[in-house]
C-alpha cells in the first residue's frame, strides 16, 4: 500500500528524467565576461546548420530571450558572436520483458508442470537524440571564449517543439556568462 503513495512521485521524477538535457559547458577563465554588453550572431554560422528553418527560427528566439534576460543587447556592432552547430542521431532502445511465473500448464520432455515462467518478450523503438553547440566568440578576434553543449530526446510533436528547443537552450546557457 505503501508503493502508491510513493507512485505520483516516482511518475513524476521518471518524466524529468526523460525530458531532461544533458549539458557541459568550458570557458577560457582568463577572460572578464563583465566587459561584454552586446551579441549578434554569426550569420554564416546559423546559414550552414542543417535543421529546418522554423527551428532555426526557434533557437534563435530563444537564445535572444535568454541573453536579454541576462542583460546583453543585440547589435550591429557587438561584443561577442554565437555560433550554432547541432547534430542529432538515431538510438535505438531494446527493451526485454520477462513473463512472469504463474499457471501455462506447458508439457515438457520431463513431465507436466502447471508452474513455470511464462514467456517473454522484446520491444524495440527508436528515437532521436539531438546536440546543440552554442560557442561565444570575442567579436574582434572571434577568439572563442565560452562553449555549451547540451544534448536530450527530441520530440516531433508540433505542439511541443517550441517548449523543448527552449528547454535545450534554458539549460545550456544557464551558466553563461562564467564567473
Amino acid at each position: 500500500m505503501k508503493l502508491f503513495k510513493f507512485l505520483p512521485l516516482l511518475s513524476v521524477l521518471f518524466l524529468a528524467s526523460c525530458s531532461s538535457v544533458q549539458v557541459s559547458t568550458d570557458y577560457d577563465n582568463s577572460v572578464n565576461f563583465s566587459q561584454f554588453k552586446t551579441y549578434a550572431f554569426m550569420k554564416d554560422g546559423v546559414d550552414k546548420i542543417n535543421i529546418s528553418d522554423l527551428d532555426k527560427k526557434r533557437i534563435l528566439k530563444a537564445i535572444d530571450e535568454e541573453m536579454t534576460s541576462k542583460g546583453y543587447a543585440k547589435s550591429e556592432n557587438p561584443d561577442l558572436l554565437i555560433n550554432l552547430f547541432t547534430d542529432a542521431k538515431q538510438v535505438v532502445n531494446v527493451n526485454t520483458y520477462y513473463g512472469g511465473w504463474g499457471y501455462y500448464g506447458y508439457y515438457r520432455p520431463w513431465g507436466w508442470n502447471p508452474w513455470m515462467m511464462g514467456p517473454g518478450y522484446q520491444s524495440v523503438s527508436t528515437s532521436t537524440q539531438g546536440i546543440l553547440f552554442v560557442d561565444v566568440l570575442k567579436a574582434d578576434n572571434k577568439e572563442l571564449i565560452w562553449q555549451g553543449k547540451g544534448s536530450g530526446y527530441l520530440t516531433t510533436n508540433q505542439n511541443k517543439k517550441d517548449a523543448r528547443i527552449k528547454e535545450f537552450v534554458t539549460k545550456v546557457l544557464e551558466t553563461f556568462p562564467s564567473k
